[in-house]
């Protein structure tokens, strides 16, 4: 490896200098690399030699754009048969944020620094700490991909202290979100009365399920008979439909699970099964009409009209939120009607707010009408891969021992009367 000036006269008649380093590269390769000052060439050939003697060199003319490696991770993630939402997200962080950002950038010129600039960037535009983390996880999986075709050689976003950033960031979008509040995130046990009270029709099925078993809005939508066991009163989850109601396996290992279900669910499923929407046979009889399927245990326990997959968007606007309002679980708004009448809104918009009322039902104390389950039986009711999502989510609702009664008695037992 050496270093050469080089000096040259332009058609104007400038004087120009600059320096060349000459070397070869792990594969044999002779390159050279031009800079305009002696230290900046010194300062990288001190650096290349030793990643060639380490065969981990690639030279800037081998490597390729960021833009150009994310087209390399797309075909990798449709190629290995990720699902189609995963795909999705990846398309939007890089089309959203990653290229328009950094997508010039050759894999080789993206260092530590670089990256964490992006992220503050990211943040300065009023990106979510947790789409922030979610667009650096993504870039750090384009660059591992890049690493496995030889394109790069480190990964600047896993150098980047990222286990300590990880844990700081999920420290800052909780404070930033508070935590989970009976009342404000979590149905209140008098409103989840009314709301059962409420709820009619095909809707009282599926939401009493998601009330009294926790499961996630695609578990509930890929839910099949064959996995409903009304006699002993159990839900196998063994399949999910994603957003584009597409059927597969659940989310995570820890997802495939049995629920036990409360009578008053088994005997709403062993119901609801003699009028549950089936399949079209795809013929009609001699008066027109199509022919239904007979019932057959791997049907959807919650389809549509047509017996297909039910989507999120009619289970939300057409029935539980409606539920809610004729249940009174609804805020005003402060406008009026045509009819002069207060307008009203559901109070909780999500389907998931019934999921954390599932989980706080578990977590809270018999004597207070909950089931008083162990932290690491919550996880595995509601399906969660650690324990540490568990509390981290739930861990401020289970019942604390240095509460006053408890330390009052405590108090008496040890001071005496």
């Amino acid at each position: 490896m050496s270093i050469r000036k080089r000096t040259w006269t332009t058609a104007k008649g400038e004087k120009k200098t600059s320096w060349v380093v000459d070397y070869v590269d792990g594969k044999g390769t002779r390159r050279l690399k031009t800079f305009a000052k002696k230290k900046d060439a010194d300062q990288f050939a001190a650096t290349a030699k030793v990643e060639v003697r380490e065969g981990v060199h690639v030279a800037d003319s081998a490597s390729v754009t960021v833009k150009a490696a994310g087209e390399f991770w797309i075909a990798t993630a449709t190629s290995a048969g990720l699902e189609r939402g995963t795909i999705v997200q990846y398309r939007q962080h890089l089309a959203r944020h990653i290229t328009p950002a950094i997508g010039e950038t050759l894999l080789s010129k993206l260092t530590v620094p670089t990256v964490r600039s992006f992220e503050d960037q990211l943040r300065a535009g009023g990106v979510s700490s947790s789409m922030v983390r979610k667009i650096l996880t993504s870039l750090g999986s384009l660059l591992a991909d890049a690493q496995e075709r030889g394109l790069v050689v480190r990964n600047p976003v896993r150098e980047k202290s990222r286990a300590r950033q990880k844990g700081k960031d999920r420290r800052q979008e909780r404070r930033h979100r508070g935590k989970l509040k009976v009342g404000v995130d979590i149905p209140a046990r008098d409103e989840i009365k009314a709301i059962v009270g409420a709820l009619v029709g095909r809707w009282r099925p599926i939401l009493l399920t998601a009330i009294f078993t926790g499961l996630r809005a695609s578990e509930l939508r890929g839910l099949r008979w064959s996995d409903v066991d009304v006699d002993r009163a159990e839900i196998y989850v063994r399949q999910r439909a994603d957003r584009f109601n597409d059927i597969g396996r659940p989310k995570s290992e820890a997802s495939e699970r049995t629920v036990p279900m409360p009578p008053l669910v088994a005997n709403t499923l062993r119901e609801w099964r003699l009028a549950c929407p089936r399949p079209r046979t795809g013929e009609k009889d001699a008066a027109g009409a199509w022919l239904i399927e007979e019932m057959r245990p791997e049907q959807l326990a919650f389809p549509n009209g047509q017996g297909k997959v039910e989507s999120l968007s009619n289970i939300m606007q057409r029935g539980f939120l409606p539920a809610e309002v004729a249940a009174g679980v609804a805020i005003e708004t402060g406008e009026k009607d045509s009819a002069g009448k207060s307008v009203v809104r559901p109070k909780y918009t999500g389907l998931h707010s019934l999921r954390h009322f599932y989980a706080s039902w578990c977590i809270n104390r018999r004597k207070d009408g909950g089931l008083g389950l162990p932290p690491k039986m919550v996880q595995e009711r509601l399906g969660h891969s650690s324990i540490t999502l568990t509390m981290d989510t739930y861990g401020h609702l289970f019942p604390r021992d240095d509460d006053a009664a408890e330390l009052a008695a405590a108090e008496s037992l040890l001071l005496g009367p």
